[in-house]
């Protein structure tokens, strides 16, 4: 996967669509599995003159509808869940990515 920080287009962008039914776009940066379930690890795709927070968004994967064949994210409010989903990511990409704590 390529990382993009000059603009040009990505492959990994994915559309959701948020509480107001208004569509996002994320960058798709990684699948981790934790305790039997997976987890996405997605970056918002800002709009031009947005501010870049640099904050990662992580949503559980919800595929109890096999049926319809595609996938639903759910938000995690477990803050200690979201804790080891991007624990396992940052360490997976510490090479990739600068993170900062956020108690800085």
């Amino acid at each position: 996967m390529e990382e993009n920080f000059d603009g040009e287009e990505l492959d990994n962008i994915i559309t959701l669509n948020d509480e107001n039914g208004d569509a996002v776009k994320f960058e798709f940066l990684d699948l981790v599995e934790l305790e039997g379930e997976h987890y996405v690890v997605l970056l918002p795709v800002l709009e031009e003159g947005e501010e870049d927070e640099g904050e990662v968004v992580i949503l559980r994967v919800d595929d109890s509808d096999v049926e319809n064949e595609e996938e639903s994210y759910v938000s995690v409010d477990n803050e200690e869940t979201l804790m080891k989903v991007f624990n396992i990511f940052k360490d997976k990409f510490k090479d990739e990515f600068d993170f900062v704590d956020g108690e800085e």
